[in-house]
């Protein structure tokens, strides 16, 4: 894994398996340091980044879009998601826990 905080947060997050989400939180605790805060905050840098981060399957520990703001639209990271068969109601991942995945438990 690479040095980098921001490196390994995108690292993490390109090995969730389409059509699962995972937690900053999760992402976080993987990492072993930073907060969740610190993963909303290099994901949001992914926008700008040169290689593409999967950020749309990065969800809050209640399974809300809350990332959702950053994408060049609101809705885009619904649109997203539902492409790859996760079903989004009203900004929130539907049967979150079924399509939860967390690094620890799979890396």
């Amino acid at each position: 894994m690479r040095e980098n905080y921001i490196d390994q947060v995108y690292d993490v997050v390109a090995m969730i398996p389409e059509g699962r989400v995972s937690t900053y939180g999760a992402i976080a605790d993987y990492l072993a340091l930073g907060s969740a805060r610190m993963v909303g905050w290099a994901l949001n840098k992914s926008f700008s980044a040169t290689i593409e981060v999967p950020a749309h399957r990065v969800v809050n520990s209640k399974g809300e879009l809350s990332g959702r703001n950053s994408f060049a639209h609101p809705k885009m990271m619904e649109e997203l998601l539902k492409l790859e068969g996760v079903q989004v109601k009203k900004d929130k991942v539907v049967d979150f826990t079924k399509v939860l995945w967390k690094p620890a438990e799979h890396l």
